[in-house]
């Protein structure tokens, strides 16, 4: 009589298992759902926040403006200082952000292309001009990679010039003994195959 019962038990206590099972992984999607959904909110609000200031940020240039496109002519003539080989237009650096937008205050205030490169060479040195000028600050930079190809050159030339002069002045001399003995291997017949 007890077994009957105790299958009865045994039967409940599974189905009881099974649904707290599922309501278990019930549960847990829910979690993870609600999770979902509150990061969605969240990043959509930062993002709708955000707008205005990349709007301020973004101005995008009139292709036909005379001024945007002698600022992006000026740009390409000056060199980023962080990157240091990138134009001033190509450089995400803040600095060259910082610096566009500072020749963008001169332009607008009336300066020439002339007055603005001066202005930038007195703050920052010929350094921030892309294509420095020939001079005797400078001249370093125009000839010092030249001066390094010769350089290397005139190492290589000198290498070469004494190996051979090594391999000139010293003949080899033949060992007579190690002849003999090359002489005796050669005319051997024990190693010849039969």
């Amino acid at each position: 009589m007890e077994r009957p019962a105790r299958a009865a038990n045994v039967a409940f206590g599974r189905s009881v298992l099974r649904h707290a099972g599922y309501v278990g992984l019930c549960c847990g999607v829910l979690r993870l759902a609600a999770r979902i959904i509150a990061c969605a909110c969240a990043l959509s609000i930062a993002s709708v926040l955000a707008l205005p200031a990349a709007a301020a940020t973004m101005n995008p240039p009139a292709a036909d403006d005379p001024l945007e496109l002698r600022l992006k002519k000026l740009e390409t003539e000056l060199r980023c200082l962080v990157c240091q080989n990138q134009t001033l237009a190509d450089s995400n650096a803040e600095l060259a952000a910082d610096l566009r937008r500072e020749v963008r205050e001169l332009a607008v205030a009336g300066k020439s292309d002339d007055e603005i490169r001066s202005y930038l060479t007195a703050r920052y040195g010929d350094f921030v001009l892309y294509d420095p000028p020939l001079k005797g600050t400078t001249w370093l930079l125009w000839a010092g990679p030249f001066a390094l190809l010769a350089g290397g050159g005139f190492v290589w030339w000198l290498v070469l010039r004494r190996r051979a002069r090594a391999q000139a002045s010293a003949p080899v001399k033949p060992d007579p003994a190690a002849a003999e003995r090359a002489r005796a291997l050669l005319d051997s017949e024990e190693d010849l195959p039969a």
